[in-house]
């Protein structure tokens, strides 16, 4: 979907009585929800295509292999929630308000952890199995790459 449509959805939305809308058009999947509480967009970012990406050789992939295992033996015992978009990390709905998720809480699946703010939409990173937060890895209004870890969780 192209940004200049995204920009006339919401502002239809925004212009009429409707509180909740939901669009699913081959891999773009758009909700928007309105209310007293601030306006969050979800937007999925479609899967890269598999046929796109560079063939790999055989070489590179048991360097990459090891290089991932040395990298942190952390990742083996705990998960981690990732960034699915480039934007700023937000650990707070306002910022006077208290952060969603602290240390050694434990959140259920769909439970909202962060925003992660990208062209002025905030999309809610939520939980998606119950958890434990273990580390949170970002701080609040920090930038984030695509991929980037946010936390790290212990699956329950």
């Amino acid at each position: 979907m192209e940004l200049k449509d995204l920009k006339s959805l919401i502002k239809i939305v925004t212009d009429t009585d409707i509180t909740e809308f939901n669009l699913e058009n081959g891999e773009d999947k758009i909700y928007i929800k309105r209310g007293q509480e601030q306006e969050i967009v979800h937007i999925a970012a479609p899967a890269a295509p598999v046929a796109a990406a560079p063939p790999l050789t055989a070489a590179p992939a048991p360097v990459a292999a090891e290089s991932a295992a040395d990298a942190s033996p952390v990742n083996d015992k705990y998960d981690v929630v990732p960034s699915p978009m480039v934007g700023t990390m937000y650990r707070k709905p306002s910022p006077d308000a208290a952060p969603f998720v602290e240390v050694g809480d434990i959140v259920e699946a769909g439970q909202t952890l962060c925003l992660v703010e990208a062209m002025k939409l905030f999309n809610e990173i939520e939980a998606e199995f119950k958890c434990k937060i273990i580390e949170i890895v970002k701080d609040d209004a920090a930038p984030v790459e695509f991929g980037e870890t946010l936390f790290l969780v212990e699956r329950l």
